[in-house]
């Protein structure tokens, strides 16, 4: 790996970015969870002196991809490097082979294209044996290390010092300071290479047929308006719920109590 000098970082990132689609359209586009490792690499770049970025993106053969990695140019990347493994199989060995020479890896937390399982970063840091710090949504260098600012849950933060090299997925609430540029879109370029060194492990993957995936439909609810006394009264005083018992009365009476209930419910019209 490469080494590190005192206060400063000379290194050699890699941002793995993937594509989203529009959740009504369909439409490929940039991620925006990736936008935000790009960023994060862009500040700890230029707080480093030397350090360079590489921007990844691997998929199968086949692939319709590069209008929307485009925009990653235009974010900001310089370049963009692009494997493509064979029709079917899985593209982790062929992200491996490529990041043997990285000493950080940066990464959106999951894909946005449908129901990704998140587990890309996990299975590719185990198979480069190399730490992951997961809900990274800021770092910094410092003498020999990086120091990075982890999301927690309701609003906490933790800094982690973390010694190179790492594999770190970005919170998709970390800022995303990018500015969209045609011109950059324009200069810059997408170099595809051939991953050939994975040996499949048989026909059965051949059978399978992709697709986006489609939206569930959730079951609209109604807001809740009551306030939080009557929410924990309600909670803790039980109320009857099987309307009254009539036991005064003459029977005209209690047919009167009835047929008012049911009028009140709609479930009679006369």
């Amino acid at each position: 790996m490469n080494q590190a000098i005192t206060g400063q970082i000379r290194k050699r990132i890699a941002v793995l970015v993937s594509i989203d689609r529009h959740p009504v359209s369909g439409v490929p586009r940039y991620s925006r969870n990736d936008a935000a490792a790009l960023n994060l690499a862009n500040e700890l770049a230029q707080r480093g002196a030397g350090a360079s970025i590489d921007v990844i993106h691997a998929a199968c053969a086949g692939h319709d991809d590069s209008p929307a990695l485009s925009e990653y140019l235009a974010l900001g990347a310089s370049s963009i490097t692009l494997i493509e493994a064979a029709i079917s199989q899985d593209v982790l060995p062929a992200l491996q082979a490529q990041l043997q020479d990285y000493d950080l890896v940066l990464c959106g937390s999951r894909a946005e294209g449908g129901a990704g399982s998140g587990m890309l970063p996990y299975l590719l840091a185990a198979r480069l044996n190399l730490p992951l710090l997961a809900g990274v949504i800021a770092v910094r260098p410092d003498a020999g290390h990086i120091v990075a600012q982890q999301y927690l849950p309701k609003g906490r933060r933790r800094e982690v010092a973390l010694k190179l090299p790492a594999v770190m997925t970005v919170h998709p609430f970390a800022p995303n300071r990018l500015r969209y540029a045609y011109a950059r879109l324009r200069r810059g370029e997408i170099r595809k290479q051939v991953f050939a060194g994975y040996q499949g492990t048989g026909g059965q993957t051949e059978e399978w047929t992709v697709e986006a995936a489609k939206a569930v439909p959730r079951k609209l609810t109604a807001p809740e308006k009551r306030s939080g006394h009557a929410r924990m009264q309600a909670a803790t005083v039980t109320e009857s719920r099987g309307g009254k018992v009539v036991q005064d009365g003459s029977a005209a009476d209690k047919a009167q109590i009835v047929l008012a209930y049911l009028r009140e419910h709609h479930l009679v019209n006369y």
